[in-house]
């Protein structure tokens, strides 16, 4: 594990207001978000005020409002930096 400043909790609230935002430069209510994705908009409010919800229903929220691409992208290996001038030399 990774020492990290971010909780989880700050991850899902930036997340729900990633949402919020996209939602509403697409100029759509909550209602609208919620016939597309086939979340209820109850849940999207729970979503947009708390930040929980369940990664299908997330998911589901996202597709309408960005590509799944991105986040499909998390799941990527990173790219290991080197850590120290010896490691950078070995590489060439």
């Amino acid at each position: 594990m990774h020492l990290s400043l971010l909780t989880a909790a700050d991850v899902q609230h930036e997340l729900a207001g990633a949402v919020r935002t996209r939602r509403r430069a697409l100029k759509w209510s909550r209602q609208r978000l919620a016939e597309r994705s086939g979340v209820p908009a109850p849940t999207i409010k729970k979503f947009e005020t708390t930040g929980q919800i369940s990664l299908r229903q997330f998911l589901l929220l996202w597709q309408c409002v960005d590509r799944l691409e991105r986040v499909a992208a998390l799941s990527e290996a990173p790219t290991q930096t080197p850590r120290s001038i010896e490691e950078v030399l070995a590489d060439e």
